[in-house]
């Protein structure tokens, strides 16, 4: 496969173009986004679906843009697909031409259960969440996906658009026809109800900016960020019954002011009829599906057990694959099944572990403030397969993981997403051990960890111990735990 990819996806309100790049087998990273609000089906819903010229001539103006900036990227690949305007467009084959006449692109248009299919296996294989419906609102359809046990169990199309509705239906203040036609659309779903609903495409995450924001809530990542049925009801009825200027003071932004009423009823209407109560955000879609489906071809569209994206880019990018870094992911792992405590869930297990590997990616900025750099790094790359409470907590170990427990600074600033102070204790506890053993063992020595009575011993085989134990000694230990090294 190319190492570097362009995916473009043109969608009946906007465009958009994406060029990633391999950093290994199977981890990526974006390299350029650029979106183009081109409204492809401006009038078509009023004119037999048909694409009208000054559409067209915008769409076909911003794709030879996107060509270019293709080229200067030196993309081996162009994935282009199409979505809803040209599925329905009876001239979709002279619109075509002219974008192949114009940039050389060639566009695929794909059927709506297809652009379901990518929207959804982006959230399966992005998002740590194995049984959800995924809800794609876009211009001029609504895809859904069924997501069960990470895997697309089946999925749909549906004639409902933000643009669509807005023409057919809102333009003329006809609120009861366009809820008339929602629900008329909704009666033949054979999709089970009362799952959490994973929200996919500009409409649920403008709505979802908007509850972050305010919330004030702790973390800059709306990818995976979750709120309740009743904050976006709450947020629905205000848009439902603002002016554009009240729009405005709701935290609207400008591109979304003449579609955000049509997305917010139907969403408002699908989550009623799913029964929904959690609601999850997700910062990819058809995009990053066509992309992942590209990439996994011979896998099956899935990663490796127990593979992560983001966890092996930020490795591959900061070359972090040192015997030191595998050492501290192993002992605290070990650490961990040996204090098997009733006070830590199993799931804190893989969090102590990913947090070991990437406690020192900020060393590639500067060393001596490296605890530093990873924080920061690790809240903002460590962006795949991940909860928020999992992106806090981990940058967290890898900030305080010498000495000191976290300061109220930051446990205050982050509290809503952090476990209880003792187990942040215990974990911080796990990491900052196991960094301070790796400090010079090696492949050639055996290490045996018990814990018994309070006590956690450390013994190891044909390893002089002494900077080890002059290490620990400056430890901070949690209440009720001691540590001995033989």
């Amino acid at each position: 496969m190319a190492k570097r990819t362009a995916i473009i996806d043109i969608g009946s309100n906007s465009i958009r173009l994406v060029v990633y790049e391999k950093s290994s087998r199977f981890a990526f990273r974006l390299l350029h986004e650029v979106k183009s609000r081109v409204r492809l089906s401006e009038n078509a819903y009023q004119n037999d679906l048909s694409l009208q010229e000054e559409a067209m001539q915008r769409t076909v103006d911003a794709l030879t843009c996107f060509s270019d900036i293709i080229n200067s990227y030196k993309a081996r690949k162009v994935l282009c697909v199409a979505t809803s305007a040209l599925r329905d467009a009876p001239n979709k084959n002279d619109f075509i031409a002219r974008v192949k006449e114009s940039s050389g692109i060639n566009i695929k248009v794909i059927s709506g259960e297809k652009e379901a299919y990518f929207g959804a296996l982006s959230c399966a294989l992005l998002l740590p969440h194995k049984d959800a419906i995924s809800i794609d609102i876009g211009g001029g359809s609504c895809e859904i996906a069924l997501i069960k046990d990470s895997s697309i169990d089946h999925t749909l199309s549906l004639k409902l658009g933000t643009v669509r509705l807005k023409e057919l239906f809102l333009d003329s203040g006809d609120i009861d026809g366009a809820k008339k036609y929602i629900r008329s659309s909704l009666e033949s779903l054979e999709i089970p109800k009362d799952l959490k609903v994973i929200g996919v495409g500009g409409t649920f995450r403008a709505l979802a900016q908007i509850i972050m924001q305010n919330s004030k809530y702790p973390l800059d990542k709306l990818h995976g960020f979750s709120f309740n049925i009743d904050e976006f009801k709450l947020l629905a009825k205000d848009i439902l019954d603002a002016n554009k200027s009240k729009l405005k003071t709701l935290g609207v932004k400008k591109d979304r002011l003449d579609v955000i009423q049509s997305g917010t009823l139907i969403l408002l209407e699908l989550l009623k009829y799913f029964n929904t109560k959690d609601l999850v955000t997700s910062g990819v879609g058809v995009r990053e599906g066509v992309y992942l489906a590209d990439l996994l071809r011979n896998s099956k569209h899935k990663f490796p057990a127990n593979y992560n994206p983001s966890v092996r880019y930020l490795l591959d990018v900061h070359n972090i694959q040192d015997e030191r870094t595998n050492s501290m992911a192993k002992i605290s792992k070990a650490i961990f099944e040996a204090i098997n405590s009733t006070e830590l869930h199993e799931k804190y297990k893989r969090v102590v572990v990913i947090a070991s590997k990437l406690s020192k990616v900020g060393s590639s900025i500067h060393y001596y403030s490296y605890h530093k750099h990873s924080f920061y790094m690790i809240q903002s790359a460590l962006e795949y397969g991940f909860t928020h409470e999992e992106v806090v907590l981990i940058s967290m170990l890898a900030r305080f993981q010498k000495k000191k427990y976290p300061n109220d600074e930051f446990i205050n600033k982050f509290e809503t997403l952090l476990p209880n102070e003792r187990v942040l204790k215990l974990l911080t506890f796990i990491v900052t051990l196991s960094s301070m053993l790796s400090i010079n063992s090696s492949k050639h020595s055996k290490m045996n960890i018990s814990f018994n009575n309070d006590i956690l011993e450390v013994g190891f085989e044909n390893l002089n111990t002494h900077l080890i134990k002059e290490q620990v000694l400056k430890l901070t230990m949690p209440d009720g735990i001691e540590v001995k090294i033989s």
